[in-house]
């Protein structure tokens, strides 16, 4: 399924859900490294000012209170992109009602982030929380462990195995974070599970599932390597071969692409697009299938920039389906 999208044009979807406004209830503690506002002089807490605190990484912050949104208030990941751009006030005042601070606003580097964060969270969860509670003393910690934490740890996790982040500037905003918006003891606790992955990780010896035994066993240990459902894992072994299947979710799990159409009606070629896109240094490669088309993955903000006032290029986003 595609959609294609014009720069210079505004679609207005309607949402056929509502996410909830009603903040989430967490254990929280006032950062010592706040910066007060000023105060309406009421005592009701719906009208409390926070503090901004300029310490915190924003995007971590906001990406824990959307996952939370997510997994506790039934939010769609994709609306809440949607609505993201162009909102800060009122993403920070789900930050702030939440966590107890705010940070920065988000700028557009920081949106994209979140959305990447967010999204790659969800889609890898299977895999992340095996990675935890095998770090983890036992399950127990696991299953016992607050939504806040939990989150914090699955954004610190996606961001040293997903996304190659310098791992100890990962660590350390992580453990600012549980600091701040929990407590000193989740703080360490974040700080031990997280510098143990990235010795793991260094070593090249993360705990993974073996593919052995029976048939069901190997499912249980697909699903949990690729992230997939165990029952999508058996039927797509089951018709595909197993080969096939884990191509099939590699692929489900991967990036998004972008195709841009060079508009010839327009005067514009596609070696004139890829021309531009050299001088942007935009990662790019020729459709094998259309004459027309150019892939990319990356650069998709700085491209909006550049052709928003002109319609000689169109974009074609890929649309995939996300696997937990």
């Amino acid at each position: 399924m595609a959609q294609v999208l014009s720069f210079g044009l505004r679609i207005r979807c309607s949402d056929a859900r509502r996410t909830s406004s009603k903040p989430l209830k967490v254990a929280k503690t006032r950062p010592n490294t706040a910066i007060p506002t000023r105060s309406t002089g009421t005592r009701r807490n719906a009208n409390r000012t926070y503090g901004v605190n300029l310490e915190i990484s924003p995007h971590r912050a906001v990406s824990a209170v959307r996952l939370m949104r997510i997994e506790l208030g039934g939010a769609f990941a994709d609306l809440l992109n949607e609505r993201g751009k162009g909102s800060g006030d009122n993403e920070m005042g789900y930050v702030e009602r939440t966590l107890g601070f705010r940070t920065r606003d988000l700028d557009d580097r920081d949106l994209r982030l979140v959305t990447d964060i967010v999204g790659g969270s969800i889609r890898w969860r299977r895999y992340l929380d095996h990675l935890i509670v095998s770090l983890c003393h036992d399950s127990k910690t696991f299953r016992s462990m607050e939504p806040l934490l939990l989150q914090i740890l699955r954004i610190g996790f996606y961001e040293i195995v997903n996304l190659d982040m310098p791992p100890y500037a990962v660590v350390d905003e992580n453990v600012r974070l549980a600091k701040v918006a929990l407590r000193p003891g989740a703080a360490n606790m974040v700080n031990a599970i997280l510098r143990k992955l990235v010795l793991l990780k260094e070593k090249n010896s993360l705990p993974l599932p073996k593919l052995e035994g029976d048939d069901r066993a190997q499912a249980r240990a697909l699903a949990t390597l690729y992230s997939h459902p165990v029952w999508m894992v058996r039927r797509w072994t089951k018709y595909l071969g197993q080969e096939e299947a884990i191509k099939l979710m590699m692929w489900n799990n991967s990036e998004p692409s972008f195709s841009l159409r060079a508009n010839s009606g327009k005067g514009f070629t596609r070696a004139d697009l890829v021309m531009r896109l050299k001088m942007l240094k935009v990662p790019h490669e020729l459709s094998p299938h259309l004459d027309n088309f150019v892939r990319i993955r990356t650069g998709m903000q700085l491209l909006a920039d550049v052709f928003s006032l002109c319609n000689t290029v169109q974009i074609l986003k890929v649309a995939q389906p996300v696997s937990l």
